[in-house]
């Protein structure tokens, strides 16, 4: 299983209408191959700032999820809301066997 950590910068006063992005995504990506969960959460000293957590079976499951149509559609759209480009982070859970 692997984590994502997605990190977004939204134009102030755009907050509202990201959160709503979000949540159609998440129930849009339930039951979809290797999808896990997603979380959002909001930075308390910086609020337009957030980072979405989300699990996934394996990378390649997350990697086709970002080569669909309905992934291209939500970015296209969303960049109208966003400060600057966003960037993520890949995370390996380990098992605890597997620590050593």
């Amino acid at each position: 299983m692997i984590s994502i950590g997605l990190y977004y910068d939204v134009i102030p006063g755009k907050e509202k209408e990201f959160e709503e992005v979000f949540n159609a995504v998440r129930s849009s990506l339930e039951g979809s191959k290797g999808f896990v969960s997603a979380i959002l959460y909001r930075r308390v000293d910086k609020p337009n700032s957030y980072l979405i957590y989300s699990e996934w079976e394996s990378l390649e499951d997350f990697k086709e999820f970002t080569r669909s149509r309905p992934f291209r559609d939500v970015t296209s759209n969303g960049r109208k809301i966003l400060e600057r480009t966003p960037y993520n982070k890949v995370y390996q859970l380990l098992n605890a066997s597997d620590e050593g």
